[in-house]
């Protein structure tokens, strides 16, 4: 009789598995048709860079970084990943902690606001600061021209652009995680005489700290690689309001490919290097979860 059950068991999970596993040539038909379109569309591409990058030789490749012109599209773009980055992510945490421990009205309002940048596009967000602070038809134009200050077609206007773009990433990465842990530490810390800076430095920051370093990787590479939102707002002024992925487009429109590519590989390189790391995180993340 046990071992009519028995059978009659393995039956059973033989069935069920059957019965949720594709066939064989299912599976692979969807891992070929992945790992095909990740090659056209990711890997060649990627490679082409650097194969472009370095086709008249490491010489040329190193003479890009001698033109002044580059050497300020890095300067700029570093500049302003440095203004940026701090910012956002002081709004980030702000944001995060004042959604998940307090109610408030407007709270669902700023919820929804913090996915703004994701909706609109970039180029309506340039638009959207011309409209606000050209010195010509500008919103503030009179408050502009009277204390002579260029916010557009100039580095504030880029800045500007840039933080609106960048905005949600922190927020984002830090949201579900402070929801997740509710506020149990934080009220035990609290009743054993914690300040709220003490809390938050002592419990709150730790528990997060491996969201906000991804929040921050992510927004980091979105502030060097944006294209749109700066190109308005900048002007596009070699020396003076040209990033790097501004530089790359003047440069290949001139019909110098290899010193474009030269620079499109700093960005490729550090998209690599951000998937690393945000591999790493989701991977420290994941074994952090578990503990």
């Amino acid at each position: 009789m046990a071992g009519i059950v028995s059978r009659t068991r393995i039956d059973l999970l033989r069935t069920s598995h059957s019965a949720i596993t594709e066939p064989f040539w299912v599976r692979w038909l969807l891992i070929g048709v992945s790992l095909v379109f990740l090659a056209f569309f990711l890997f060649i591409p990627l490679v082409a860079v650097f194969v472009e990058a370095f086709k008249q030789g490491v010489g040329v490749y190193r003479s890009t970084f001698e033109d002044s012109d580059a050497i300020h599209s890095i300067k700029l773009t570093l500049l302003i990943a440095a203004i940026t980055v701090p910012i956002n992510t002081i709004f980030g945490l702000a944001a995060a902690w004042a959604i998940t421990k307090y109610s408030f009205r407007g709270k669902s309002i700023l919820t929804t606001v913090l996915d703004l940048p994701f909706a609109v596009s970039p180029v309506i967000a340039g638009l959207i600061f011309i409209l606000m602070f050209s010195t010509t038809h500008g919103w503030f134009a009179p408050v502009l021209n009277r204390f002579d200050l260029q916010i557009i077609f100039a580095v504030p206007g880029i800045v500007l652009a840039t933080l609106f773009i960048t905005l949600p990433f922190v927020a984002r990465e830090l949201l579900p995680i402070m929801q997740a842990q509710g506020r149990d530490e934080e009220y035990a810390a609290l009743t054993l005489g914690a300040s709220g800076w003490r809390t938050f430095w002592s419990v709150t920051l730790p528990n997060v700290k491996w969201g906000l370093f991804y929040g921050i990787i992510l927004c980091n590479a979105r502030a060097m690689g944006e294209f749109g939102a700066v190109a308005v707002v900048s002007g596009n002024i070699k020396g003076m309001t040209s990033t790097m992925p501004l530089y790359i487009e003047t440069l290949y429109m001139d019909y110098k490919a290899v010193p474009a590519f030269a620079l499109a590989s700093i960005l490729t390189a550090l998209a690599l290097i951000t998937l690393v790391l945000k591999n790493f995180i989701e991977w420290r993340m994941a074994r952090q979860h578990a503990d």
